[in-house]
């Protein structure tokens, strides 16, 4: 991105979701998608996520996901990220759940145009045999670019298999396949102690997805309660936000930035109130001197 350029503002799906968050039973959205839509393209954005729960929501009330297209078509929303397909590496009776939700999402990818969809290794503590988990990622990114998208892994502290970016990275470096890379998430690079000049390393082409987001300086509570409920705006926390999104320009980086705000504090707030001062203060973030990580 250039000076002149502006900055391209991505509004995840829990941060205009309002009260609503991960694993909390039923993660619908309280609020009609068509007005989180608008609300967000009148703060600014002009990205959108989608969660699995509001898409299913949505498509099966309305018989089809044109009338949604539309709804982001005309609100400017030119980046689509669709969200969240875990387990779908198993050979056990998750993954039947998990191939359902998966298809549901490379054919929402298809009607809307979405650019990535967002996946997850094991979180938690199960076995995860790496030859098969290589060879059905391999699988799920091919099958995702003959649906016109790609799937972004997502590192997390707490996973037992891909816990960093370093492990994401090597799994790409094995698998070859373009049609699969990285969703960096400033929460779980920071959490996992991982040094913004490893960001910086990555290769442009592998990073698909950034989001920024910030929190205290060590986890409040577990790290699952910190990072669903303890989630901060960019720079109202301990992350160093502006070293972050300048390894990230380091990499050769020039996508949008995502937001992604998962904390109980915003969830009580009204989305015509929080989504525009979230895109003010983050665009400022954004707008500071690039300067070096090293």
């Amino acid at each position: 991105m250039t000076a002149a350029e502006p900055v391209r503002l991505i509004a995840t799906c829990w941060t205009t979701a309002g009260d609503a968050a991960p694993q909390r039973g039923d993660e619908r959205s309280p609020i009609e998608l068509r007005e989180r839509i608008e609300t967000a393209a009148a703060a600014g954005w002009t990205g959108f996520g989608l969660l699995h729960a509001d898409l299913i929501a949505y498509r099966d009330s309305r018989g089809g996901l044109a009338e949604l297209s539309a709804i982001l078509r005309d609100n400017g929303m030119s980046q689509v990220e669709l969200e969240f397909l875990g387990e779908w590496w198993t050979a056990d009776g998750r993954r039947a759940a998990s191939d359902r939700v998966r298809a549901d999402l490379l054919s929402a990818a298809r009607d809307l145009g979405a650019r990535t969809v967002k996946i997850a290794a094991e979180i938690g503590d199960a076995p995860v045999d790496p030859g098969m988990f290589l060879a059905e990622f391999d699988a799920l990114a091919t099958q995702a670019l003959e649906h016109g998208t790609r799937v972004a892994l997502e590192p997390m502290p707490f996973s037992s298999n891909v816990p960093t970016i370093d492990a994401g990275a090597a799994i790409l470096r094995e698998i070859a396949n373009p049609g699969a890379g990285l969703c960096l998430d400033i929460w779980h690079v920071y959490r996992a102690g991982t040094p913004y000049s490893a960001v910086a390393a990555l290769p442009a082409e592998m990073i698909f997805v950034v989001e920024l987001d910030d929190g205290a300086a060590a986890p409040v509570g577990s790290l699952w309660d910190d990072t669903i409920d303890r989630r901060r705006y960019p720079g109202r926390g301990a992350f160093d936000v502006p070293g972050f999104v300048r390894a990230v320009r380091e990499s050769g980086y020039d996508g949008g930035w995502g937001v992604e705000i998962i904390s109980a504090e915003h969830r009580a707030r009204p989305i015509a109130e929080s989504l525009p001062q979230l895109a003010s203060e983050t665009r400022a973030l954004l707008a500071e001197p690039v300067g070096s990580t090293h």
